[in-house]
């Protein structure tokens, strides 16, 4: 007596009936972590460069305060005044207790007005300062 394997008539497909719930979770989850640019930027400006540069990983806690080379000071998409920044900043500093303040400042920016805006920076108690550049190569 002779034994016969006998195959399965089953195919191999994969099935696709739970294929719309995938994906649609995956779009909900990337649609949640992605965050989008939030700033126009108004200020025209160039970053000075530096020979060693340190990143910032958690750039949710950063807030950026860009000087252009014609001493505009813009604040979010708001260009603002010099005695603007302290109210403005402190309230940040309120909802974010954390918060580190990123200038962007113009290489032929004034100095003088950079001292100034560390001195509203001062008083509105945002102590964490960050001085953007370019790596130079």
């Amino acid at each position: 007596m002779t034994f016969e394997k006998r195959r399965a008539n089953t195919k191999q497909e994969i099935p696709t009936a739970s294929m719309p719930d995938i994906v649609f979770m995956l779009l909900l989850f990337f649609m949640v972590t992605t965050t989008l640019r939030e700033v126009d930027v108004l200020v025209k400006f160039k970053l000075p460069e530096a020979k060693a540069i340190e990143k910032i990983e958690n750039k949710r806690l950063i807030s950026y305060i860009w000087v252009g080379d014609d001493s505009r000071i813009q604040i979010n998409d708001n260009l603002v005044k010099l005695d603007d920044v302290e109210p403005i900043m402190y309230g940040k500093r309120q909802e974010l207790p954390n918060v580190i303040v990123s200038l962007r400042v113009d290489t032929n920016a004034d100095m003088g007005l950079v001292t100034d805006i560390q001195q509203q920076l001062r008083k509105a108690y945002c102590l964490r300062l960050n001085y953007s550049t370019t790596l130079k190569i």
